[in-house]
């Protein structure tokens, strides 16, 4: 669905320049922002991000992980 949307322009500046940064339009921007306060506002943020990284084969186990991050040695 469409709609119309007045917002700042300097707004429209930052959208553009994180959208073109990121490689994906402006709409997708205001597409991920709106699912992003939804879960945020619903109380779902968290079981939303909750594996996300669990396809991810750089980090294999989060302790170690962890430790490589923050410069630490087993």
């Amino acid at each position: 669905m469409r709609f119309l949307a007045d917002i700042p322009d300097d707004d429209i500046q930052w959208l553009d320049a994180l959208a073109a940064e990121l490689g994906v339009s402006r709409a997708e921007l205001v597409r991920r922002a709106v699912a992003a306060y939804r879960a945020d506002a619903s109380g779902d943020a968290i079981d939303n991000a909750f594996g996300i990284f669990r396809a991810r084969a750089d980090i294999g186990d989060g302790l170690k992980y962890q430790r490589r991050l923050r410069g630490k040695r087993e």
